[in-house]
């Protein structure tokens, strides 16, 4: 009886080696526009950025726009806008990336446009235009997609637009894929967001995983981070489209590359002054930053401590009111205030850590979380409305997860509604993984850590 089960073990681990391969080979490039996204680099309310991929064969790529009509006669009036084009050697082969910057468009405008060169063209997209002025609008939120990205992050990205498709834009904390220069992993990610990307302006910020080690051993950040995407360049000098910051209807919203700065001091230090300087000029009510490496870890040994002496002084200074962070593969909502003092006031911002794929740590229950989740794919959907900030995270599946409000007051003073206790359980149970791979102490020392952290919940109530 075994050896049929052995032989058709062995067939399966065949036919999934060849289907990956083939994987692989599906995202090689072509003539045809591929990988579109969208993004900024100028004012969201009278500019819009847009990039895309083609194989080496394509010469003069444009792009063309319109204001949205639901006759097609707009197609043959549509402006045609030249494209700035970049060879990459990605793999051993020459590919190119475009890019075409739309500019003096008018504000809280829907707009069609597509791009490519000769015969070969995209599909036509929507986009809108923001307001110029403070304006009630929403965005998407995700923690790392990072493993199994086709096949699992896919229900996310597609999950999340489809309950909410009239975001205004998308933000990723880092770690899109696992291996930094793999194309195919970038293929995937792009694939698992199809075309979305090309509806709804994506801001990225790198984690980890997009970052190697050059010949010389110096990090640098993935070789297909700066040609995939078009993100603002008003960071410092050598964190273009990394480190960055742009307005949107009466909100700040910045970009740290937490990575760059954990491999180097004097990278740190930069950051810290450009955000010292972006948040003392800042006209917006709301701030909103991101970054991979959270400053409070959801899980124990895992604290970024120089990261968070560094950054959280002047989070706390400046009023930054959100903080939206990746890394730790679990879930963790809360703020740095001593236990038994009322968090209905914060005096420091709202730290989120969040994951959207499928790879899964244990989680700490650290005493700065007010909601907990582990072993959960989630999204999050947040909306601002003049001075509210309404955040909810879902599971994949649909059902809300987390959800609090931010209220501020004429004098600036943030009050925190936390309706999550009126939600289901939180979801807390360790990975499969972890429990078998942990000893019996390690087991005992996660059920204590459970007991405590109910202990707590219990004690708020």
């Amino acid at each position: 009886m075994k050896k049929p089960l052995l032989v058709l073990t062995i067939f399966w681990a065949l036919l999934t080696s060849v289907g990956n391969a083939q994987t692989h080979k599906a995202y090689t490039p072509t003539a045809f526009p591929d990988r579109v996204i969208l993004g900024w680099q100028s004012n969201p309310a009278t500019s819009q950025s847009v990039n895309w991929r083609t194989d080496s064969t394509v010469v003069s790529a444009v792009g063309a726009i319109h204001e949205a009509d639901a006759g097609p006669d707009f197609v043959k009036r549509a402006a045609i806008v030249p494209a700035t084009t970049e060879t990459v050697l990605i793999e051993g082969k020459q590919i190119l990336y475009h890019s075409v910057h739309f500019k003096d468009l008018k504000p809280n405008t829907k707009y069609s446009y597509r791009v490519g060169a000769g015969e070969q063209w995209s599909e036509w997209f929507h986009f809108k235009t923001a307001e110029d002025k403070a304006a009630p609008f929403s965005f998407l939120y995700f923690g790392d997609a990072q493993n199994d990205i086709r096949s699992l992050w896919s229900r996310a990205i597609r999950g999340a637009y489809s309950a909410f498709p009239s975001v205004q834009f998308m933000l990723h904390a880092g770690d899109l894929i696992n291996t930094s220069n793999a194309d195919w992993q970038w293929g995937e990610w792009f694939e698992a967001g199809g075309w979305i990307t090309g509806m709804v302006p994506t801001l990225a910020t790198p984690g980890n995983h997009e970052y190697y080690r050059d010949a010389a051993g110096k990090g640098r950040v993935s070789m297909h981070w700066r040609p995939s995407f078009v993100l603002p360049e008003n960071g410092p000098d050598k964190l273009k489209e990394t480190t960055y910051y742009f307005d949107y209807q009466g909100v700040r919203f910045i970009s740290l590359d937490s990575q760059a700065a954990l491999l180097d001091s004097t990278v740190m230090d930069a950051q810290a002054e450009w955000l010292v300087e972006v948040l003392s000029n800042n006209p917006n009510k709301w701030t909103v930053a991101m970054h991979h490496h959270p400053i409070y870890s959801t899980a124990n040994g895992r604290n970024n401590d120089e990261w968070r002496v560094k950054m959280e002084p002047i989070y706390k200074k400046y009023h930054v009111d959100l903080v939206l962070q990746g890394h730790d593969h679990t879930y963790g909502r809360g703020l740095n205030m001593p236990l038994g003092v009322s968090r209905k006031y914060p005096d420091s911002p709202i730290y989120v850590v969040s994951v959207s794929g499928p790879k899964m740590y244990t989680i700490g229950l650290q005493d700065w979380m007010d909601r907990a989740g582990s072993n959960t794919q989630l999204y999050q959907i947040i909306s601002v409305d003049g001075n509210k900030l309404s955040y909810k995270s879902y599971t994949v599946t649909g059902e809300l997860y987390d959800v609090f409000d931010l209220t501020k007051n004429a004098g600036g003073r943030n009050k925190l509604i936390d309706k999550s206790p009126t939600l289901a359980p939180e979801r807390l149970a360790l990975p499969p993984e972890y429990q078998t791979r942990f000893k019996p102490e390690q087991l005992e020392e996660y059920n204590n850590r459970f007991k405590e952290y109910k202990k707590r919940k219990e004690g708020k109530k």
